[in-house]
């Protein structure tokens, strides 16, 4: 009987797995959506700056005017729009829209460029 006990492997390299694009597409939406979830107090607490009086507003603009803090909100810009939009692709797949293989590849493409063009036209109004 323990000779046909497959041995599994101890752990998932993605790297030695031919995933399909559409399988990336998916990871970076679970990667964009958790991404989301941890920055949500520094979202908060910049929109509380911003929203509040004078004197926090400029400290809410001498906050978003440092390159780093600039640098994260481009990558959370990106989160969002790429999680909106496989969202939609998403949301297509589950009325049976774009199920075959062609399809999901084309919708998964459309997904990274749509997500990234958004994001390059959004961004250099952030920079």
């Amino acid at each position: 009987m323990a000779e046909l006990v497959k041995k599994r492997p101890k752990y998932l390299n993605l790297f030695e797995i031919k995933l399909p694009l559409a399988g990336w597409v998916s990871i970076l939406h679970r990667v964009s959506g958790a991404g989301l979830f941890l920055m949500l107090p520094l979202l908060i607490w910049l929109l509380g700056l911003s929203l509040g009086s004078a004197d926090s507003y400029a400290t809410f603009k001498s906050i978003t005017g440092h390159p780093l803090v600039k640098l994260i909100l481009l990558g959370l810009l990106w989160a969002y729009l790429h999680h909106f939009c496989m969202g939609i692709r998403i949301l297509l797949l589950d009325m049976h829209i774009g199920i075959e293989k062609a399809q999901a590849r084309t919708t998964a493409i459309a997904v990274l460029v749509v997500s990234l063009a958004l994001t390059a036209l959004l961004g250099a109004k952030l920079w």
